[in-house]
């Protein structure tokens, strides 16, 4: 609940009007009308005012509900999941790794999600990339790594696509969750 609707709540549950509340804490009653109706975010000071006048802590403005910025935060976390997943694309390790250590910490499930795509990059290197370059240099065709290139790059991609669908992601036969549920 916003500071704003725990204003209103606890004011009448005080019995309080606004204007008596706007009397105490030496604001307007506009201003409280507007705190109350979620068009300001009250200064802490003006946050100290009224929970001195509702007989509150002060604390209880500073702490955030549960489900206030789930939203937020779940976007966000998908958001890294699916960088990590688009990281697969350059084949290259070392993106995925900082990605995942930058987050490792903050990002539950990350770790399965970077393992499954380093396992990915490093069966591209042995079955794709190292096999392409061989064969190139011995029989100067490109086509078979070009081909390993972008089959390895759709793949990554179409993952990225169903973590942010919140959609199971798959490489090679097995397929793994999106959901977030280990570390």
């Amino acid at each position: 609940m916003k500071n704003g609707l725990k204003i209103k709540k606890l004011r009448v549950e005080k019995g309080m009007t606004q204007e008596k509340l706007a009397e105490k804490t030496n604001l307007t009653t506009r201003t409280i009308q507007r705190i109350e109706n979620g068009e300001v975010d009250p200064r802490a000071y003006s946050l100290q005012m009224i929970a001195s006048a509702l007989n509150v802590d002060f604390l209880m403005f500073m702490e955030k509900d549960s489900g206030e910025d789930s939203d937020e935060k779940k976007a966000d976390t998908n958001n890294w999941l699916v960088l990590i997943h688009l990281s697969g694309i350059f084949l290259l390790v070392l993106p995925s790794i900082i990605l995942w250590h930058r987050k490792k910490d903050a990002i539950e499930g990350i770790t399965k999600h970077f393992r499954a795509v380093i396992s990915f990059q490093l069966s591209c290197w042995l079955g794709f990339i190292l096999p392409g370059f061989l064969i190139y240099w011995k029989l100067g065709k490109p086509q078979f790594l070009i081909i390993g290139l972008i089959v390895s790059a759709l793949i990554s991609i179409h993952n990225a696509v169903n973590v942010f669908n919140n959609k199971p992601y798959q490489y090679g036969f097995r397929k793994n969750s999106s959901k977030k549920d280990q570390k």
